[in-house]
């Protein structure tokens, strides 16, 4: 990795091209490539022209020329390109002004991490997502006028264990039974240290990697934690490098929260922490967990802004397909050590620089930089206004009796119901400029017209199990 415009330069001198890479509205990377003889100082000063009209959540096209300025401390050598590459992220800006565009995701992060020093209530804020994925042998898929329709396949997917078609090890996981079993039931062990190990070799710091609890490759891979637009950055190249090395050895891989019905979704559970200086904020030994009143008061601010939360934390249709009451999901708006039934969990550890914050409910499907700039807003919030969170919830959440399971609140059940969340309550979000009321709009109208409302047009496959004979 790179730190200056210098080594960023020097790194430059062993490939041939060079990748120049943003981030839409909704989360992904897009990018175009020049040759290497480009990447010049001249060109971290002066940046490189595009054309935004049709990068998703973007201006229109009477406003559609836009500045791409590189960040010399994303720097890697793209370690799945088969021509030499250079990898860099960068900023959006105006190409009039010279001023950093509103919509541009990581201009946000920055400014979150920018408003955390402006409160004086900590220096940084480190972030953690625990990303989970499937990695499938076979998919496809289809929705026109007259036919809808999926079809997913995986080698060790337990409906395989009675194929006839071929030879048949057996061996296949079978649901909620993926965590962690061996060689061979566990048949891509040896594809996620390929993808560990191109992580590391594009500059991300790696801890672990294992098959989830789902059956049909689930995995997951552990990165280090670091600050908050810096991991959004890490998160993206993740994605990338799962998807990129899944291809390369006949696989693919899908971050979507919920492919398979009657098994467990794909989360990403993001762990925080505030920081001032070299002490963590979040810890106090004396307080329940070890967490501080400040802890506390920021797990206030995610319980209280959850639902609107979810709108930037749990972005998609399929995401309520995940998120659903009485199927061991983090719905349950309540806080707890060790409990995995509460939305906020408070990890278990004797380290006071381990000590962070557990949000559950987050997932894959969302744009990194906008959620973790969101998680901080809400817990800032928390702070500021010192929101009680209540009192804590050290009971399987799952099991409890009818009357005291109606006294949990609950997240919102759908796409829908988060967007309108959003929609009233958002000024958490604005405080520092941070997000801005247009960034908000065209967001929640980009979900409702792009995602919504196209997936409530359609009937679904299922529909006609149900309705067709009526």
């Amino acid at each position: 990795m790179a730190k200056t415009v210098a080594d960023a330069l020097e790194l430059a001198k062993s490939v041939k091209m060079v990748d120049i890479r943003f981030t839409d509205l909704p989360g992904q990377w897009q990018h175009f490539t020049i040759p290497v003889r480009r990447f010049t100082a001249e060109f971290f000063e002066e940046g490189i022209p595009f054309d935004g009209s049709s990068i998703r959540g973007f201006q229109e096209i009477h406003e559609s020329d836009m500045l791409l300025k590189p960040d010399p401390e994303t720097v890697f050598i793209d370690p799945v390109a088969n021509i030499p590459t250079l990898v860099v992220t960068c900023d959006v800006y105006d190409p009039i002004t010279l001023q950093p565009y509103a919509r541009d995701p990581r201009y946000v992060a920055r400014k979150a991490e920018a408003y955390l020093k402006q409160t004086g209530i900590a220096d940084t804020a480190y972030f953690g997502p625990e990303a989970e994925f499937f990695i499938f042998d076979n998919v496809r898929y289809g929705s026109t006028t007259h036919e809808s329709f999926y079809y997913i396949d995986s080698e060790e997917g337990w409906w395989n264990s009675g194929r006839a078609d071929r030879q048949n090890f057996g061996g296949q996981i079978q649901p909620k039974r993926g965590y962690f079993p061996v060689p061979p039931a566990d048949t891509l062990s040896d594809v996620r240290s390929k993808i560990v190990m191109a992580l590391e070799a594009a500059g991300v710091p790696m801890e672990v990697h294992h098959h989830e609890v789902a059956t049909a490759g689930q995995a997951e891979l552990g990165m280090r934690f670091t600050t908050l637009t810096r991991m959004a950055d890490q998160l993206l190249t993740y994605k990338y490098i799962a998807k990129n090395v899944a291809r390369q050895n006949g696989k693919t891989v899908t971050f979507m929260p919920k492919p398979l019905f009657g098994d467990n979704g794909s989360g990403m559970h993001v762990h925080s922490s505030l920081w001032k200086g070299d002490t963590n904020v979040f810890y106090d030994p004396s307080g329940y967990a070890g967490l501080s009143e400040t802890a506390k008061y920021y797990i206030g601010g995610l319980l209280k802004h959850a639902p609107a939360l979810l709108a930037l934390t749990s972005p998609s249709t399929n995401s309520y397909r995940r998120l659903v009451p009485g199927f061991e999901a983090p719905v349950n708006l309540a806080y707890s050590q060790r409990n995995r039934s509460a939305i906020c969990r408070i990890p278990v550890t004797k380290s006071s620089k381990a000590k962070r914050v557990e949000f559950r409910a987050p997932d894959p499907s969302s744009n990194p930089y906008l959620c973790f700039a969101a998680i901080l807003m809400a817990g800032l919030d928390g702070i500021q206004n010192r929101i009680d969170p209540g009192s804590p919830q050290d009971k399987d959440l799952y099991d409890l009796p009818a009357e005291e399971a109606k006294l949990i609140k609950q997240v919102p059940g759908s796409l829908a119901e988060v967007l309108d969340a959003l929609e009233a309550d958002h000024e958490f979000l604005l405080k520092g400029d941070v997000f801005t009321t247009e960034l908000l709009e065209a967001y929640i109208e980009y979900k409702r017209t792009m995602e919504v409302d196209p997936v409530r047009l359609r009937p679904t496959p299922y529909e006609f199990i149900l309705y067709f004979d009526v």
